[in-house]
């Protein structure tokens, strides 16, 4: 207690006292503070408060790593399970039989007793016999240790279990981004525009736009483009890699399938940007097109032109 009194100077206060006195103490400030009462069902066993304005995990790391060995005691629960290692106890022959009564494998080597195999003398929950407690004392073990635990974390009238404070920022940001991605998904499953949604509601909207615009005579200067490049691919070939055109440009000879083609990798790209999560920009580039197609953003005129699409 004292090591942690030292290690919280200047940045928190223990205070520990009867749990009678503690209730009543509390139960006095009830009144003026109501938030108060819902420390009261925690005050019982050996429990104290620490008082801190700083940062909660770094109290309680400090509070956690002052913690000393202590000797197993008779009648003692192990918190944890209770190992005697293998090796040279340095102990006579003549304590060989306490060893024996322990199921301690052991031998004589050198005139002492050396114990030949790790064993597991106490399992983790149950009570430390006599016999137990003073072989692991012979050996000088100090299985145990003895410290402060945290029960709760209490702010701003609030209490919380201590697993909160391993709650890092990177798993909060996580979270959130994983709900913006559903949000994102939902809205556009059933319609609905969302601010996560939006986004990809217009490049949708305007590759079905681009679509329309190709199967109709309606033009403007980047459909303009876009036909040309359907209609001489090898115009542009030096504008896409090379492996790509040459597996991709007999496809593109085929007059009557070029429109359903064109169609469906658009839709493709509609369909593939509704799970592609928060990492899509406004500026969007479609790239996807059967070779090495580049269609800039949409201009405000296109908006006013088939403002139904983006209803």
């Amino acid at each position: 207690m004292h090591e942690i009194r030292g290690s919280l100077r200047g940045e928190g206060v223990v205070l520990m006292g009867k749990n009678t006195m503690v209730r009543r103490a509390v139960k006095g400030f009830v009144s003026d503070n109501p938030e108060y009462e819902r420390l009261l069902p925690f005050v019982k066993g050996n429990v104290g408060f620490v008082f801190t304005n700083g940062d909660l995990k770094t109290i309680r790391d400090k509070i956690l790593d002052n913690k000393v060995a202590a000797p197993a005691r008779a009648g003692a629960v192990a918190p944890a399970d209770v190992f005697v290692p293998a090796g040279n106890t340095g102990m006579e022959p003549g304590k060989t039989s306490f060893f024996q009564a322990l199921g301690v494998p052991t031998k004589i080597a050198r005139g002492t007793i050396e114990i030949t195999a790790d064993l597991k003398l106490v399992e983790a929950g149950s009570k430390v016999g006599a016999s137990e407690a003073t072989l692991l004392n012979m050996l000088n073990i100090s299985p145990f240790t003895y410290g402060m635990g945290i029960s709760q974390v209490y702010d701003a009238g609030n209490t919380f279990a201590p697993s909160v404070l391993d709650i890092e920022e990177s798993q909060l940001l996580k979270a959130f981004s994983s709900a913006i991605t559903t949000i994102a998904a939902i809205s556009l499953a059933a319609n609905f525009p969302t601010l996560p949604s939006v986004m990809h509601s217009v490049v949708n909207s305007y590759k079905k736009v681009l679509a329309v615009a190709i199967e109709t005579e309606y033009s403007w200067a980047e459909i303009d483009e876009l036909k040309d490049r359907i209609a001489n691919p090898e115009a542009y070939a030096s504008a896409g890699p090379v492996a790509t055109e040459a597996a991709q440009l007999p496809l593109l000879r085929r007059p009557r399938r070029r429109s359903l083609k064109l169609r469906s990798l658009l839709m493709r790209d509609s369909e593939e940007s509704c799970a592609c999560g928060m990492n899509m920009k406004c500026d969007v580039k479609i790239t996807s097109l059967s070779y090495s197609l580049v269609i800039y953003v949409f201009s405000q005129d296109l908006l006013s032109n088939f403002d139904s699409f983006f209803r």
